[in-house]
């Protein structure tokens, strides 16, 4: 690839209408400069500048740039969806589930970043927001998501041992996480392969 992915759109405004073309190409500028760059050090004149529109096309798609950074925060947790969905269909049972998780996060690592691989997306956005911004909430309930995502899974491979399954699904999110915290420092996913073989070595030893 030779840019970040482009931000998925939420739905439209209007009743019964797609996303509009403006409205794509901001959340795509938006994408690639609040990963790149930072959300507090963003502003709407760069962002606008970058997808080519007037700045009223932003005001005419989002109601502030608070608006624009939910978008992206809801763009960010459906672009790891379908990179955990597409991974998940390769899956044969509980196992191959909780490698897809670690592989979806594997395939954020591998685009092709403007100034390289930071981390999550996502996370770095949070630790920009303060204490009690819904923003956090967004990410929060994205990384529970996970976390469930991987019990899940684990309730296949431990269909009679709930409670480790809970146990392990956390023990994997922590993995996951500081794997991600580690590989967002040194620009590469070089250490969620680590993690991914660490978890399948888990995994065979259950």
């Amino acid at each position: 690839m030779s840019d970040t992915p482009a931000a998925a759109p939420r739905p439209g405004k209007g009743p019964g209408k797609g996303p509009g073309k403006a409205r794509t190409r901001l959340l795509a500028a938006a994408a690639r400069r609040f990963y790149a760059d930072g959300v507090s050090a963003t502003g709407i004149d760069t962002i606008t500048a970058e997808a080519g529109v007037a700045k009223m096309s932003l005001y005419n798609n989002f109601s502030s740039k608070a608006d624009l950074v939910m978008a992206y925060l809801d763009a960010r947790h459906e672009e790891w969806l379908g990179l955990y969905r597409r991974r998940l269909e390769e899956a044969r049972d509980g196992r191959g589930g909780v490698l897809a998780v670690f592989d979806a996060y594997a395939d954020h690592a591998a685009f092709a970043y403007e100034h390289g691989f930071r981390g999550c997306g996502l996370l770095n956005a949070a630790a920009e927001l303060p204490a009690g911004h819904e923003g956090r909430d967004v990410v929060r309930r994205h990384k529970e998501e996970v976390e469930s995502l991987l019990c899940g899974h684990l309730g296949e491979v431990l269909p009679d041992r709930p409670e480790e399954a809970d146990a392990l699904a956390e023990q994997l999110s922590f993995l996951l996480e500081g794997a991600m915290a580690r590989a967002g420092l040194e620009g590469a996913g070089t250490r969620l392969e680590h993690a991914r073989t660490m978890a399948a070595n888990l995994l065979d030893r259950l």
